[in-house]
């Protein structure tokens, strides 16, 4: 991932030239919790599940995409299957290692003007960290991207919640709101991508869409859908709660919205469905 100059000579320019902005183009958007690569999962262990996890995201061709339980060597599995992307992110353990919550974004179309990684804890910058009864550290990373279709910016931040505590999850949703204000600058537009192990309904949800994000994009589009599950426990599980979901600010205007159901057989390429939205920025 590079920091590119570009991002503030476009911004510049449009600033000196008193341009308006290009019309804005959907942004097609996924989030996938792919599974770690190292769990004991037998028939379902990685190497097995690799090319179809690369075939899902291939055959959607998502512009930016947040993975979570991502490991490093993962990472640069994908990467190779899908050279298109280019990624953001760190392992959550103190040294770097570890499960990330990765962003990957189309190299062809954006670059990357800013970014970072904070833990979901009260020490947001010490890596490693761990409170509010996470047994696990917990993080959220975040890039400020420019669209070089439209020389807009807007930030995309990524997460994945704690699976068992619930104080920690709301906590995280406090957090998370918190700091969306504070990346945000000039109230930019944002996009929130992540496994949040909690519902639509949850009260930690309910904190991070009431301060900082204001809509479900799945929700948005099928307000009455009742198949709504994203833990899928690789094809064993059947109407679990949707934790899986692309949250907005109001700049964008959503215009579809999916949980991606694809399997081969018995064969899931994670245990978690990808959801996806296309959304547009807004005039």
């Amino acid at each position: 991932m590079k920091i590119r100059k570009s991002c503030f000579v476009l911004a510049a320019t449009f600033i000196l030239l008193g341009s308006n902005p290009l019309a804005a183009e959907p942004v097609r958007v996924m989030t996938f919790n792919i599974r770690y690569g190292n769990a004991p999962d037998g028939e379902n262990a990685w190497p097995l599940r690799r090319d179809l996890v690369a075939k899902v995201i291939a055959d959607d061709k998502p512009d930016v995409i947040g993975v979570q339980e991502a490991l490093r060597s993962q990472l640069d599995e994908l990467a190779e299957a899908l050279p298109e992307y280019d990624r953001v992110g760190v392992g959550r353990e103190p040294a770097g290692g570890g499960e990330y919550s990765a962003i990957l974004y189309r190299t062809a179309r954006f670059d990357v003007c800013d970014a970072g990684t904070f833990w979901l804890s009260d020490a947001p910058e010490q890596p490693g960290s761990k409170t509010w009864g996470n047994n696990l550290p917990r993080i959220c990373t975040w890039a400020r991207l420019l669209d070089r279709t439209n020389d807009r910016r807007f930030v995309l931040l990524n997460t994945h919640w704690d699976h068992e505590s619930q104080p920690a999850r709301l906590q995280s949703g406090n957090l998370m709101a918190h700091r969306i204000g504070e990346i945000c600058t000039d109230g930019e537009p944002a996009i929130v991508t992540g496994d949040f192990n909690a519902a639509p309904d949850n009260p930690a949800i309910r904190a991070l869409v009431g301060e900082g994000c204001v809509e479900d994009t799945f929700t948005t589009i099928h307000p009455d859908e009742k198949r709504t599950g994203t833990f899928n426990g690789f094809g064993m599980k059947r109407n679990s709660p949707k934790i899986d979901a692309i949250l907005t600010t109001d700049h964008w205007k959503v215009e579809d919205a999916a949980i991606v159901r694809t399997h081969e057989g018995k064969r899931y390429p994670s245990d978690h469905f990808p959801v996806t939205a296309t959304v547009t920025l807004r005039d």
